[in-house]
């Protein structure tokens, strides 16, 4: 790879995260550049770089920026042909890097690509957060190949080809830099929850590819799912999807499009407070709200959808396959 690679990790206060997972990064990514970008931490992260690995860039960020503003800071300072935005607790396997290496330096379209995403705690399963690539519904709600919504499926090997997905996770994402530059990155607005996705749509936008690529590996610690989330996670997850469907979609669907996006939400704020979770029914009224007081801003961010390459979005509603239907395995989709 000589060295075109660099392996960035954002970290907040994540100390016993890096002890536990650098080892695998360090061991497994030869010839990569490995670098910590740091939210400005109040642990004792950076003492702890510092004595036990000497050899590892840092960057130190003034403040605490979330998910995107802290990669955007970051990435500014890096020079090299691709980055690999990784998250603190995932544990990465021998010869990683090297197949999504391959696949972008073999074909200049592919701007992004994962790998597959599996459970740290349950290692024959695939994670929450990007499994075997990411797909998005006409509603703009997320899903993988081996994860739909919260059913998680084995990895049987059902999901080794590589193909063209919609969006590839943030959790590990491979990405060419000047493509990441081209479209202005992530957006810092979005703070985290569902950036990675709006930054794939608008690659997508450009007309470029993303990808999963399987043959590499990572063990994902996540935890992701809504039952699991505070209130915070849920508001930043219904606006930020709201937000980026009103960014990418093409106008003349808009409307239509997210306001039954919105009937949807309605009816999962009923199910939270029906399930004794009022917080969570709260998270998504604020969210609505700032919604709407975000989109005369959000208007400007709208990238164009001349080239749009719209493989991986399925126009079906996956809420019905799911909660209707009772369909929870992606081959039966």
């Amino acid at each position: 790879m000589n060295n075109s690679v660099a392996v960035v990790i954002l970290n907040w206060n994540g100390k016993s995260f890096l002890e536990k997972f650098l080892p695998s990064v360090v061991k497994y990514s030869e010839n990569a550049r490995i670098i910590i970008a740091d939210n400005n931490s109040s642990d004792d992260s950076i003492s702890f770089l510092s004595t036990s690995y000497p050899d590892i860039e840092i960057i130190k960020l003034d403040n605490n920026y979330g998910f995107a503003g802290g990669y955007n800071k970051a990435l500014k300072q890096i020079d090299t042909e691709y980055y690999v935005l990784l998250n603190s607790d995932v544990e990465v396997t021998e010869n990683w890097l090297k197949p999504m290496a391959q696949l972008l330096n073999n074909d200049s379209s592919i701007a992004a690509c994962q790998p597959k995403i599996k459970d740290y705690n349950n290692k024959t399963y695939f994670e929450y957060a990007g499994a075997s690539g990411g797909y998005i519904d006409k509603y703009g709600y997320p899903f993988c190949r081996g994860r739909i919504f919260e059913k998680l499926e084995e990895d049987k090997g059902q999901y080794d080809d590589v193909i063209e997905i919609f969006w590839a996770s943030g959790a590990s994402l491979f990405i060419r830099a000047t493509a990441y530059h081209k479209i202005g990155g992530l957006d810092e607005f979005f703070f985290a929850h569902m950036e990675e996705i709006d930054l794939c749509w608008r690659l997508k936008n450009k007309g470029y590819k993303i990808m999963i690529c399987p043959s590499s590996t990572v063990f994902h610690v996540g935890g992701g799912t809504l039952n699991k989330i505070k209130p915070q996670k849920t508001f930043l997850n219904f606006r930020n999807s709201l937000l980026t469907l009103h960014k990418n979609l093409p106008k003349k669907d808009q409307f239509k499009i997210i306001f039954i996006r919105i009937l949807l939400d309605g009816i999962t704020g009923v199910k939270f407070l029906i399930s004794g979770k009022p917080s969570h029914t709260w998270a998504i009224i604020r969210a609505h709200f700032s919604f709407y007081g975000a989109i005369t801003q959000n208007k400007k961010k709208r990238t164009s959808s001349q080239n749009s390459n719209l493989i991986g979005k399925m126009n079906i509603s996956i809420v019905k396959f799911y909660f209707i239907d009772k369909i929870k395995v992606f081959t039966k989709l």
